[in-house]
C-alpha cells in the first residue's frame, strides 16, 4: 500500500466512502445529509494537509487529513480525521495510515494531538488507545447513535 498527499483530483475517489460513513452516522459528529461540494469543503479545506492510501491495485482506500486544532500560541496542538473505506477494514490501513500521520504531526512540529469528539462507541478508541492517546474526559449522553441510542463523546490526546 502507499500513502501518499491528496491531490484534489483524489476527491471523487474519497467522496464514495466519506459519504458512507458519515450517511452511517456512527462513528462522525457531521451532519449525516452533508452534501458533497460541503463534504469536499470540511475534509479538502486548504488549512488541512490530506493523505490518502491506495491499495496495490490502485484502489484508493483511505484517507486522513493533519491540521492544527487550535490556532495562536495553541497553534501546535494536532487535530487529524480519519476515513478507512468500511469494505477494506482489518487489512491494518487504519493503522498504517495513523503511524503516517502522527509521524507526520512531530516532524511537523506539533507537541501534541486532539481529536474533540470521538465517538465513544467507535472501534476506533482500541486503536487510539494502543497508540498512547488518552481519554481527556467524556461528554455524556451527546451523540445520537442509530444503533446504541444516546452516547458520549470522548476528548483524546497524546503528547507526541
Amino acid at each position: 500500500m502507499q500513502i501518499r498527499e491528496a491531490v484534489a483530483e483524489d476527491w471523487p475517489r474519497i467522496w464514495p466512502f466519506w459519504h458512507q460513513i458519515v450517511a452511517a452516522a456512527e462513528t462522525y459528529a457531521w451532519d449525516p445529509d452533508t452534501s458533497e461540494e460541503a463534504a469536499r469543503a470540511l475534509w479538502m479545506a486548504p488549512a488541512k494537509r490530506v493523505f490518502v492510501v491506495e491499495d496495490d491495485t490502485g484502489t484508493l482506500v483511505a484517507s486522513a487529513y493533519l491540521a492544527p486544532n487550535y490556532g495562536g500560541p495553541a497553534a501546535g496542538i494536532a487535530n487529524a480525521g480519519f476515513m478507512v473505506d468500511p469494505d477494506q477494514g482489518g487489512r491494518g490501513i487504519g493503522r498504517a495510515l495513523a503511524e503516517h500521520i502522527l509521524s507526520a504531526a512531530k516532524a511537523e512540529g506539533y507537541r501534541g494531538m486532539v481529536f474533540n469528539a470521538v465517538v465513544e462507541t467507535n472501534p476506533a478508541v482500541k486503536l487510539w488507545t494502543s497508540f498512547g492517546f488518552t481519554v481527556l474526559g467524556t461528554v455524556p449522553d451527546a451523540y445520537e447513535h442509530p444503533r446504541h441510542g444516546r452516547v458520549g463523546l470522548h476528548i483524546m490526546y497524546k503528547a507526541l
